[in-house]
Formats: C-alpha cells, sequence, structure tokens
C-alpha cells in the first residue's frame, strides 16, 4: 500500500484572500514504511511574505523570489503523489484548501478530499480533549523535534510520518488490548485502510532483513526510549 505524508506552507489561511503556496514535502510510505523517496519544493507566491508567516517559516522574499513558480512545478508533484495514493496530513482541509485552489487556477483536476487521511481527526479519537498539534504528538510520543525551531514543509512531514506510525499503534498496530473486543472487528481498519475491496492485496513476501535493519535505524532516530526497542532485563 503506497501512503504520501504531506505537508505544505504558506503565505496565510485562506488561498481566496490572495495568499499562496511557499513550500510543499511529501514522504513517500510502502506499508507505512519510508522508502526513502522525497518530493520537496519552494514555490514563488508571487506576492510578498507577510511578516508573520516569515516568523514562522523563516522564508524571506530574496529567498523565495528566485524559485519557480507553481505552473512550472505543478506537473511534477502530480506525477510525484500519483492517482490513488492516500495522502497522510495533519489538518487535511487545510492543505487541500490551497493545492487544489492553485491547482484549480491552472485549470487542472482537483485532488478529491476523500483521498485524505487526517491525522489530526486520528488523533482526536484516539486522545479526545487533549492536544493534537504535531509538536504535542511528538511530545506524547517522545520523538525528538527540536530541530523544529521553523516550520518546514519536508520536516514536518517526516515528523508526521513516525507519528502516524504511533497513531496507528506503534510496530504491532493491530494489536487491541481491549479484553471485550472482538477478534473478527475490521471497524479499525477500515477507517484507516477503507472497505477491504479496495484494498491491496498483501506483499506475497516476508519482510527482508534489509527492510527490518532499515525500519529499527528510522525510529531510532526519531523515538526517544522507545518501549518496543527496549531489551527485557534478566
Amino acid at each position: 500500500m503506497r501512503e504520501i505524508v504531506l505537508d505544505t506552507e504558506t503565505t496565510g489561511l485562506d488561498p481566496y484572500s490572495d495568499h499562496r503556496l511557499v513550500e510543499i514535502g511529501c514522504i513517500e510510505l510502502i506499508n507505512h514504511m519510508p522508502t526513502g523517496r522525497q518530493y520537496h519544493q519552494y514555490i514563488n507566491p508571487q506576492r510578498p511574505m507577510p511578516k508573520e508567516a516569515f516568523d514562522v517559516h523563516g522564508l524571506g522574499d530574496d529567498f523565495l523570489k528566485d524559485q519557480p513558480v507553481f505552473a512550472e512545478v505543478a506537473d511534477d508533484f502530480i506525477e510525484f503523489i500519483g492517482d490513488d495514493s492516500v495522502l497522510v496530513i495533519h489538518n487535511a482541509p487545510f492543505d487541500m484548501k490551497f493545492l487544489n485552489a492553485e491547482l484549480g487556477w491552472l485549470n487542472k483536476p482537483k485532488i478529491p478530499m476523500e483521498r485524505a487521511l487526517d491525522t489530526v481527526q486520528m488523533a482526536r479519537k484516539k486522545f479526545p480533549g487533549s492536544p493534537v498539534s504535531l509538536d504535542a504528538l511528538c511530545r506524547r510520543f517522545k520523538i525528538d523535534n527540536s530541530n523544529r525551531t521553523l516550520h518546514g514543509a519536508l520536516l514536518d512531514s517526516d515528523l508526521l510520518a513516525v507519528v502516524y506510525l504511533e497513531l496507528l499503534g506503534g510496530r504491532q498496530h493491530g494489536l487491541s488490548l481491549d479484553p471485550n473486543a472482538r477478534g473478527d472487528d475490521d471497524d479499525g481498519a477500515e477507517r484507516v485502510l477503507g472497505p477491504k475491496e479496495n484494498r491491496l492485496e498483501p506483499r506475497p513476501h516476508v519482510i527482508s532483513d534489509t527492510e527490518l535493519a532499515a525500519h529499527k535505524a528510522y525510529i531510532e532516530s526519531k523515538v526517544i526510549d522507545a518501549v518496543w526497542l527496549k531489551t527485557k532485563e534478566a
């Protein structure tokens, strides 16, 4: 199963009030594991960067004026996300609004909202009443976000990829500790993966040692004191 963890940065809150995209960052997951394939692009918004946006993103007019406009990179972006990959986005309505506004202005097909999986909604269901910002979830899952002094699309996508794995339940995201849960209950998978008839068949081979080692190295670099990585004391 291919998924794209996606984040954007913008000049403001509303594309229909003269605000534009300034950055897109995407990370490819296959069966929830990063493959190393990424898409990252700064974009010339063709308007001044407001001070409040500069303070958040650190992207100034002098830097952005030398970047391509969205029309020049739209096809590469569309090719990377593909036609049917799930788009994993934190606060999906915001990013989708900007992406579809930019695509609409170019008379290109918009991205169906049904493709977006909103991790904000996932987190609210899992932790009702608790903060669900990306920083708050990094703290909850002990994910090192010390480099996030400024918001950046690729860095935030990288952090979100690890948060998403944790929201699914970590390495054993199909495990339920509820003694009253039915063994054949597929509601959780239905919410995350969609109806059974729309899912890809499981891979016909087991995970290789190389894949396991790469996954372990990725998690160890992001998660501090992960319980599942500690050896059992004698």
